[in-house]
């Protein structure tokens, strides 16, 4: 047996996988073992599960079982979260047995080969938990030096890789991976074959596989593809560099893209892929409706903020309009407060700052833009994004509107957005930016809040805190308190008060909500 203190001593390599696929499951521990875990290391799968006993899942409580496979001890652990207060570990006892039944045959194949090495197997299943969340914690308890992320787990992996500092690789299929190098090295930045990868970044790290066979490479060309992620200077977005953005033609976009090779998501009239362009992460949206795809274009020629995401060029061609723009690298704002371990490092002071710089890319679409105001119309936590090395950025214009002016990109008054009353508009913006503050003040996510909360929405759950002042009890409990956190904690709540309950009859303009926001005091006694 290995002692506690040796644990936590021998590195590590979280392996984590989609526990409710049927097929390819096993593919990321396949990869792992033969690519990157050594002898004696401790390989820790966690297994995502879907929700166990009652769906809208809040309420955690663990429950650890032991059980033995060809003579070395695992250890399997459940993190189950549940919304409903009866549900008890003893009451999924079904669940459990067929998911201990489930996992103890799977890792039956890797049992001879991680018992010959040393090797320390765990298995941590989680249900109603995010799946960054937990890889997070995992990561930070123990001497992670791999963490492996199954293919369907993909859109989690900038989130993980930006709050760790070990390598990160994500399936592509079988004994394909992408390769994203620990933020610890400094690797060159131009591209590399896998085999340079191997020999130049790691030269030391030597697989289960290696060490049987004594082959020199970790990796061989033709049996798998890894690519590095680029870092560094590379990451600054492509929208502030000179050149951009630019029209691009068919050809260079599917060259981005690897042939529209990688999907993240797809809806109705809309599909995303990722890529890369310049060494530079990028997203390219496909839009199918014509008039949404010029609209857009036409409000983001015209908009240059620091704070707001913008494009990095576009195509149009007779079957096909697409959009270029940079990765949001460090995921949206409404990512990083569900996840625990991101939550608690937006201290007050950080969420004060994010919810200044937004309303200020607010002014600047409001009263600032020279060919007449813009509304967004879907200000949220989804819609704020973060890319390495900058600040907080307002994203996603599908729904924007812009109503002055009358110089169109294509021959067409389709961006703009006539009979319209301009202070109603603008109001919309104000009102869901009201909600973004009180989704910053309590680190509930809106868009989350009924599904946990019986359907109540959160802005019915925190407008009577606010009218009563009773701001402590809208808190983030996951930060601690201190005096001067909560005076701008109560600048927030204040001019979210303003946004989402204007009784006064006058229009409220977003500079006067920021002035609160900031602390002046004259804007707080004309309340």
């Amino acid at each position: 047996m290995v002692s506690e203190a040796e644990s936590m001593e021998r590195e590590s390599v979280i392996v984590v996988i989609d526990g409710k696929r049927s097929k390819g499951m096993v593919e990321p521990l396949e990869w792992a073992l033969k690519h990157v875990v050594r002898r004696k290391n401790i390989v820790i799968v966690v297994g995502i599960l879907g929700d166990m006993g009652k769906k809208n899942a809040t309420q955690c409580f663990p429950l650890n079982m032991r059980f033995n496979i060809s003579g070395i001890l695992e250890k399997l652990e459940f993190s189950i979260s549940s919304g409903h207060a009866e549900v008890k570990p003893r009451d999924l006892g079904e669940e459990i047995e067929r998911k201990r039944e489930q996992f103890q045959a799977i890792l039956q194949p890797f049992s001879k080969q991680c018992k010959r090495n040393e090797v320390k197997l765990e298995v941590k299943l989680a249900a109603g938990i995010c799946p960054e969340e937990i890889t997070l914690k995992e990561a930070e308890n123990a001497n992670t030096r791999w963490i492996v992320l199954d293919s369907h787990l993909k859109k989690y992996k900038m989130c993980i890789y930006w709050n760790v500092e070990c390598n990160v690789a994500v399936m592509k299929g079988k004994d394909v991976a992408t390769l994203m190098p620990s933020r610890a090295l400094k690797p060159d930045y131009s591209p590399v074959s896998s085999e340079q990868a191997d020999a130049e970044t790691w030269p030391d790290d030597r697989s289960l596989n290696d060490q049987e066979t004594g082959n020199q490479n970790v990796i061989e060309e033709g049996e798998s593809s890894i690519q590095q992620t680029p870092r560094g200077p590379s990451w600054y977005p492509l929208q502030f560099r000179p050149g951009f953005p630019r029209e691009f033609l068919f050809s260079e976009i599917e060259e981005i893209t690897n042939g529209f090779s990688d999907i993240i998501c797809q809806e109705e009239n809309l599909k995303v892929y990722e890529g890369v362009l310049q060494n530079t992460p990028v997203i390219v949206k496909s839009i199918e409706d014509d008039e949404q795809f010029w609209s857009m274009l036409t409000i983001l020629s015209r908009v240059r903020h620091r704070n707001i995401m913008n494009i990095v060029g576009y195509c149009c061609t007779a079957t096909n309009r697409l959009l270029i723009s940079d990765y949001p690298c460090l995921y949206s704002f409404a990512m990083k407060l569900q996840c625990d371990v991101s939550a608690i490092n937006l201290s007050w002071r950080a969420r004060w700052y994010t919810a200044i710089e937004i309303g200020g890319s607010l002014r600047y679409l409001h009263e600032e833009c020279p060919d007449g105001p813009i509304v967004h119309q879907s200000v949220c936590s989804s819609n704020i994004v973060y890319s390495h090395g900058c600040s907080p950025m307002l994203s996603n214009f599908m729904t924007a509107k812009w109503y002055k002016g009358d110089v169109p990109f294509n021959g067409n008054s389709t961006g703009k957005c006539p009979n319209l009353e301009e202070d109603k508009q603008l109001y919309v913006d104000i009102h869901d930016y009201g909600l973004f503050l009180v989704e910053l003040i309590s680190g509930k996510v809106a868009g989350c809040f009924p599904h946990e909360n019986e359907g109540q929405s959160l802005i019915d759950w925190a407008l009577p805190l606010l009218k009563s002042s009773s701001v402590t009890q809208l808190m983030d409990p996951r930060l601690t308190d201190k005096e001067d956190d909560l005076k701008v904690v109560h600048c927030m709540a204040r001019a979210a008060l303003l946004c989402l309950k204007n009784d006064s009859g006058r229009s409220i303009s977003i500079s006067e909500v920021l002035a609160v926001v900031r602390g002046d005091q004259r804007a707080v006694l004309q309340l």
